[in-house]
């Protein structure tokens, strides 16, 4: 345990991100799984409507660093061509 004020500080601060950051995470995984089942389902109406929040929610985590703009990218990039292989 840190003796020094600011060093306290900095442990608190970190431990209150760390949890903020596993819920970010958490919500990208959770919206990855769903569309990733909607796929499997071939909903193609439930897919259109999904895809927007989808994509959102997979940009608010690039944003805040969480993971990688360039990761997200790619994982968006592929579920697009699976959903347009879908709807052929």
């Amino acid at each position: 345990m840190p003796n020094i004020k600011s060093a306290i500080r900095k442990v608190k601060r970190a431990k209150k991100q760390s949890e903020v950051n596993k819920f970010r995470k958490n919500r990208y995984k959770q919206a990855l799984k769903k569309m990733l089942k909607l796929i499997d389902k071939k909903d193609k109406k439930e897919i259109s409507k999904y895809f927007p929040t989808f994509q959102s929610e997979l940009m608010k985590v690039a944003k805040t660093g969480v993971i990688k703009k360039k990761n997200l990218s790619r994982k968006i990039s592929k579920i697009s061509k699976k959903i347009k292989k879908i709807s052929k």
